[in-house]
């Protein structure tokens, strides 16, 4: 169980210390804090809370963002995305977690504004460019920057890469060291180039991270919020969980659930009940 990590989106309401304190209860060897939880108490704090509860820190979510094409959007992203670097140096993880941001003009979760910009492949170009413009200052800070490709359903809002295999190549010009990939089952699932690009990204050491939680139907109104326990939904976490296991990944694995009426349980029982379905259906296959 001491691969087992508990993201704190998973038990949104509760501050870090109640997410630690619960996360050390319940048997996690580790926690993957965001980035509001973290400010709430200032990155220093942070650390020592999680120090305190026994736990490590398996990576900081969220970097990203990186679509902006004027130079004030430019400029913010980068400034915030520098912030996010110094604070998971200081939480003590190596992972920064990078949603790369929609189009232009988007809406997380909304009808586009009269200025979107649907130019994909520009778009694509310019979180290349950002990656670039960060790549030094995080590898200054020991941190590596780690691509999340989300389910194509966000292409429009949330993250124009939807493929490990997009986020693989846009790793390519890096170190492995300085640019890595997530695994995240609720987003890749239904890849039919998953195995071929986990072991790619195994090859060339590049997976950062492994998180999971479960495919649920039907989808919430709002589709972000309509991840499952694990076990709960479509997702094989036994053969893809064996496909991480044979690209030689030996990190943590954070449990991740964005749902309304989970969030609405009492975070120790939310975190007993992540463990034990980490237990039952992850675990026996690393």
């Amino acid at each position: 169980m001491s691969r087992a990590s508990l993201n704190t989106a998973t038990v949104k309401h509760a501050s870090l210390a109640e997410a630690c304190q619960a996360a050390a209860a319940a048997g996690f060897g580790a926690v993957g804090p965001w980035r509001d939880v973290v400010q709430a108490v200032g990155a220093p704090q942070a650390a020592r809370i999680i120090a305190d509860a026994g736990l490590r820190a398996s990576s900081l979510c969220r970097g990203g963002f990186l679509t902006a094409a004027d130079d004030a959007g430019i400029r913010a992203a980068l400034d915030d995305n520098k912030l996010a670097i110094e604070e998971a140096a200081t939480i003590g993880t190596t992972e920064l977690v990078f949603v790369v941001g929609g189009l232009v003009g988007s809406t997380p979760g909304g009808a586009p504004t009269s200025a979107v910009d649907r130019d994909l492949v520009s778009t694509r170009g310019r979180v290349a460019d950002r990656i670039a413009d960060l790549v030094p200052f995080a590898a200054e800070h020991g941190v590596r920057i780690v691509l999340e490709p989300l389910h194509p359903i966000f292409a429009a809002d949330r993250a124009v890469i939807s493929t490990l295999a997009q986020a693989l190549d846009l790793a390519a010009p890096f170190a492995a060291s300085e640019v890595g990939v997530v695994v995240d089952t609720y987003h890749v699932w239904w890849d039919p180039s998953l195995r071929r690009s986990i072991a790619r990204a195994g090859r060339e050491d590049r997976i950062a991270s492994y998180q999971v939680c479960d495919w649920a139907l039907p989808l919430a109104a709002e589709p972000l919020n309509s991840r499952g326990h694990v076990g709960d939904g479509y997702i094989d976490f036994a053969t893809i969980t064996g496909w991480v296991r044979d690209a030689g990944y030996v990190g943590d694995i954070e449990t991740e659930i964005f749902n309304e009426e989970i969030w609405a349980r009492p975070t120790q029982e939310t975190a007993a009940t992540v463990l034990d379905r980490y237990e039952s259906h992850v675990a026996p296959h690393l």
